[in-house]
């Protein structure tokens, strides 16, 4: 007799964003999902309280996905913060873009809020702690005190940051997202350039990035 295979958490997670993908909706109950896809609503509980912790799952999955694949990658370590954090954007957007048909599904109707959107608050905690760090790194390398950045507002920034190139990716319809590369290369040297004093160059560069852009949507 062949052993039943043991539900695991992400089995739960790729049935959930199948289920969103087939019904075009969330699923209503627990209840009725486990049923959809033939599991014990006790064995769900064994991983998540609520539909809504398994939204807030995805998220942080991508996250940590990404995270990593970072930490596979032998050059990473030796990287400057800026290299690391423009190739955690470039990964993390890949990864992004293996899920577009759910991401665009789940957050087209909230575009205009994504900011606050519930099911983001747990991948806002940890990228901002990621980012946090990275700003810890690179203040370590500067000799004098009124050159350093409070991590705190670094990872609020880059957090909006997230936010506008995810929002920009959305809406991206050139042939390989190569906007939306160009867009992350930008806006993390803007980012970088204001946290060192020396803004004015990569501000303009970027500026004159974003009315391009606005005009070709128009």
């Amino acid at each position: 007799m062949a052993k039943t295979k043991k539900i695991t958490e992400d089995d739960i997670i790729s049935a959930y964003m199948n289920f969103v993908l087939e019904h075009e909706r969330a699923p209503k109950t627990v209840f009725k999902f486990s049923k959809e896809i033939k599991i014990k609503e006790e064995d769900f509980y064994q991983f998540f309280g609520s539909i809504e912790a398994v939204q807030k799952k995805i998220w942080t999955k991508f996250f940590t996905n990404t995270k990593d694949l970072l930490e596979k990658n032998e050059e990473y370590e030796s990287m400057s913060t800026r290299e690391k954090m423009l190739t955690f954007f470039f990964t993390y957007f890949e990864m992004l873009t293996l899920n577009r048909s759910y991401i665009l599904f789940v957050l087209k109707e909230h575009e205009n809020v994504l900011k606050s959107l519930s099911q983001l608050k747990n991948l806002r905690k940890e990228f901002k702690d990621f980012v946090a760090k990275l700003a810890q790194e690179n203040n370590e390398g500067k000799n004098y005190k009124f050159l350093k950045q409070s991590p705190q507002l670094v990872a609020e920034g880059s957090w909006l940051q997230l936010m506008f190139l995810m929002k920009f990716w959305m809406n991206d319809d050139s042939q390989g997202f190569e906007r939306t590369d160009v867009a992350i290369e930008k806006s993390v040297n803007t980012i970088f350039d204001v946290f060192d004093h020396t803004p004015i160059e990569s501000l303009i560069d970027f500026g004159k990035f974003l009315i391009k852009e606005a005009k070709a949507s128009v």
